[in-house]
């Protein structure tokens, strides 16, 4: 077992071409899907938050259950649409990162939107009556809205980055762990633990794990700056 935690630290010390490569598709999928899911799952949120209508119910219900739903049925799922007999087979995204992204799309998406309506919802409470009487229009209530919640939002963004990072089953079905080209480091570290590569499984799973660090530190760091300027 020292010699496997020797051996994964050198290959993290001599920066290992492999890792590397791993390591920056897993940046690229996984980053591209938070930025989509953010950019979709914040107005939707927010759309939940202040608005009533009908269907309101449904579409929260379907949100809160799609937190939750294994990421290989996600998978399943993009890989019948991407596929050659698919509607949307002629895209050829199917093991492309195009079709990754998509595919980590769909996981963060929800989980930002649920998040975010939560948050969103409990500051609309406070300042709605404030917008009423300044007659503010809607689009700019919201703006004013996502911005005084920037702070507690960057929760919900991290916890997109957390579900789309760590999750394996999705882009090993839809992404197809080719070596050099869709794999990333969860698909390599359950490639690799079966071949017996501990080495290399385990250098990926330290700088996964320190990824996910960073981010809670930044995420700690932004809410220390938060409670000390505003209280």
């Amino acid at each position: 077992m020292l010699m496997t935690f020797q051996d994964a630290f050198g290959l993290l010390l001599h920066l290992d071409a492999g890792v590397i490569g791993i390591v920056l598709v897993s940046l690229q999928v996984s980053l591209s899907a938070l930025l989509l899911g953010a950019l979709l799952g914040l107005p939707i949120g927010a759309l939940l938050a202040t608005e009533e209508f009908q269907g309101k119910q449904t579409i929260t219900l379907i949100l809160n259950t799609l937190m939750g739903v294994p990421t290989v049925i996600i998978g399943v799922i993009v890989y019948l649409l991407l596929s050659r007999t698919g509607p949307l087979g002629v895209w050829g995204w199917l093991f492309t990162h195009k079709g990754m992204i998509l595919a980590q799309t769909l996981l963060t998406t929800p989980l930002i939107a649920a998040l975010s309506r939560q948050i969103l919802e409990d500051s609309w409470r406070i300042h709605r009556d404030s917008f009423m009487a300044l007659r503010l229009p809607r689009l700019s209530a919201l703006k004013w809205l996502l911005w005084d919640c920037r702070f507690s939002l960057t929760i919900a963004i991290l916890a997109g980055l957390a579900r789309a990072i760590s999750e394996v089953g999705a882009v090993m079905i839809v992404g197809g762990n080719i070596n050099q080209s869709t794999r990333t480091m969860t698909t390599a570290i359950a490639l690799e633990t079966s071949k017996g590569d501990l080495p290399l499984a385990l250098a990926l799973g330290i700088v996964l794990l320190g990824i996910v660090l960073l981010a809670n530190l930044f995420t700690f760091a932004v809410r220390q700056i938060a409670e000390r300027r505003y209280g």
